[in-house]
């Protein structure tokens, strides 16, 4: 029985996923980002020394080199990121927001904070707290 909820849990906890990433799809097409795109604005912004190789930023967003490069090739093409290539090794080359994106950056922050502000209303900060603690647990 505790294997049949289990799955339950994990198939509601996938649903649930995209329909947040639906919602701040939506949130985020005023600026003509999607929400992975945003995903990746920020964890540049965040990075110290903003920079990072293709595959760790990969790594610490959760998807597969193949999928980052995809999308920075467009983001790229818009002057968002900027490719710093390392002649020696093309692997080793790193991304980094360009002035555009990082102001970009900065506005789709607002209107993410303001997403997010309305997904988790419902909830009390104990409950908010208590939710971040049990996804900390189960972080793959």
């Amino acid at each position: 029985m505790i294997s049949k909820k289990l799955t339950t849990l994990l198939l509601e906890h996938s649903f649930i996923s995209t329909q947040l990433s639906k919602k701040m799809d939506s949130l985020l097409s005023f600026h003509g980002l999607s929400f992975t795109e945003f995903v990746i604005m920020h964890k540049l912004n965040t990075t110290k020394g903003g920079s990072l190789s293709r595959i760790n930023l990969a790594e610490s967003v959760g998807l597969t080199a193949s999928g980052v490069t995809r999308l920075l090739a467009p983001m790229e093409k818009n002057n968002i990121i900027e490719k710093i290539i390392n002649p020696r090794d093309a692997r080793q080359s790193l991304v980094m927001l360009t002035s555009t994106g990082e102001e970009l950056t900065k506005y789709a922050l607002v209107s993410a904070e303001e997403g997010c502000k309305s997904i988790f209303s419902l909830l009390s900060e104990e409950e908010l707290n208590q939710l971040t603690v049990l996804l900390n647990k189960i972080k793959c």
